[in-house]
């Protein structure tokens, strides 16, 4: 794994933004239960989801929702970034072989306390929006380039 700091404050413009894709599988929501202990039925039981108002089973929210750890981890701030809080809203189900793109933008830059507020978006393949939040970040100190 390659070590590398993340951008730090002065590196870091209002507007930056990164995004990923991921196919949401069976595997991604086998993983996510054995990783949190949510065996909820909505998420295993196909004749349980299928009396729901979904129809089928959906994936996590949380499982979506981490889609943005990955961003703001390894990408915007970055590595040696500090998670300070994160603001999520599932609007739409997320169902097995779903596209998720998630996206996050720098919406505020405060360099005296030395903190990132970003914007946080998950779109489906049809481009509608299933998870919306914010999330608040200490990036790195030393940059890495």
């Amino acid at each position: 794994m390659e070590k590398s700091a993340g951008k730090t404050i002065n590196e870091l413009s209002i507007g930056d933004t990164v995004s990923h894709k991921k196919v949401i599988t069976a595997r991604d929501i086998e993983m996510f239960g054995e990783i949190t202990g949510d065996y909820n039925p909505a998420h295993f039981d196909e004749e349980y989801a299928s009396k729901t108002m979904f129809k089928k089973r959906i994936s996590h929210g949380m499982l979506v929702g981490s889609l943005f750890s990955k961003l703001l981890g390894m990408n915007l701030p970055g590595p040696g970034s500090i998670y300070i809080s994160q603001t999520l809203r599932f609007r739409r189900p997320v169902y097995f072989g779903d596209e998720i793109k998630a996206v996050v933008t720098i919406k505020e830059i405060n360099t005296e306390k030395n903190r990132v507020i970003l914007e946080c978006i998950a779109y489906n393949q049809n481009n509608e929006k299933v998870v919306i939040g914010e999330a608040e970040l200490m990036p790195p100190t030393k940059g890495g380039k």
